[in-house]
């Protein structure tokens, strides 16, 4: 058994059969032992961290603490709380998520200052305890897919939130159609040829960041098959044998990540689109000396840096 990854296994009973009733949200919200978990555009509540670094790949100083309120503490954000979410719940205690998106900025700022200050998960969600991390960033997968499904994709009409947040259904009573929250199926692979890894830098990072190749899994596609074309579209190299690793949820926006480790039949890089700003292979040694020669790895909460780190270690 290999060891979760971060955002992955908190424990968090989903409680599926409470979403069923009608009153949840009455029954919850204002029971001493729920705590809420508020975001706003996307970012988390977090206390106990510094001035972002300018860097956006660099972590926040500081020892971040996940800001879970209790009900009285939420009281003056539930009238401006929009789809709010039961996410499960743990040893008695419910989880609930609540989007402050609709207020300004500043508005949503104020409102908990006393408390804590937005983030972005990716920015401290390494430091975060297991359970903690998990549940910030089920909040932030399910209030994404709220904000972006208010209207139905069949016949345009308003959708409502129902089941607990876990279902959108169209108000139009001639459609009446149900949608539920959406995960994209995304291959991540560490390809080895030897003592080295393929890695590679997209257009967008900053100069000197790899990580390992990754892509969208196409309709009628296997997992498997995935991970060969995708390494073939992006760097021209043949791939043989593939072997799953791992899984992570990756809820920015939408993903679930599915780890394979590959083993490279042929060597040769020929790039065969614009997705890359460059593609190499880069050895065991130059892996254990990325500080000397320039290198910047993937960040410490991404499957992409696990499986880097496990393969080293399982090279000694």
């Amino acid at each position: 058994m290999r060891k979760p990854n971060v955002y992955a296994f908190g424990g968090l009973d989903r409680a599926a059969h409470l979403r069923l009733l009608p009153d949840w949200y009455e029954r919850h919200v204002m029971l001493e032992t729920t705590r809420i978990v508020p975001l706003f555009q996307d970012r988390n509540l977090v206390a106990g961290v510094g001035v972002p670094p300018e860097n956006p790949w660099d972590l926040l100083p500081g020892d971040p603490e996940a800001i879970l309120l209790t009900p009285e503490e939420a009281e003056h954000l539930l009238p401006h709380a929009a789809d709010p979410v039961l996410l499960g719940t743990m040893n008695g205690t419910a989880y609930i998520a609540l989007d402050l998106s609709g207020l300004e900025k500043e508005h949503a700022e104020a409102a908990v200052e006393r408390h804590g200050v937005f983030r972005d998960l990716r920015r401290f969600g390494p430091n975060l305890p297991a359970f903690e991390g998990s549940v910030l960033a089920y909040a932030r997968g399910l209030a994404y897919w709220h904000r972006r499904h208010r209207f139905c994709g069949i016949c345009g009409s308003p959708t409502e939130s129902r089941r607990g947040g876990h279902q959108r259904t169209c108000l139009n009573p001639d459609c009446g159609a149900p949608h539920f929250p959406r995960t994209d199926p995304a291959v991540i692979m560490l390809i080895e040829h030897g003592d080295r890894l393929l890695l590679g830098r997209q257009q967008t990072w900053p100069e000197g960041q790899y990580s390992v190749l990754a892509g969208f899994v196409e309709p009628g596609e296997s997992l498997e098959e995935a991970v060969i074309r995708e390494v073939f579209e992006e760097s021209g190299v043949r791939v043989g044998q593939v072997r799953y690793h791992s899984s992570q949820p990756w809820p920015f926006p939408c993903s679930i990540m599915l780890g394979f480790w590959g083993v490279a039949e042929t060597t040769e890089i020929v790039r065969k689109d614009d997705e890359l700003a460059d593609a190499r292979w880069v050895s065991l040694a130059d892996l254990r000396r990325v500080d000397e020669i320039g290198l910047r790895l993937p960040r410490r909460d991404s499957i992409a840096r696990r499986m880097i780190e496990d393969w080293m270690a399982d090279r000694g």
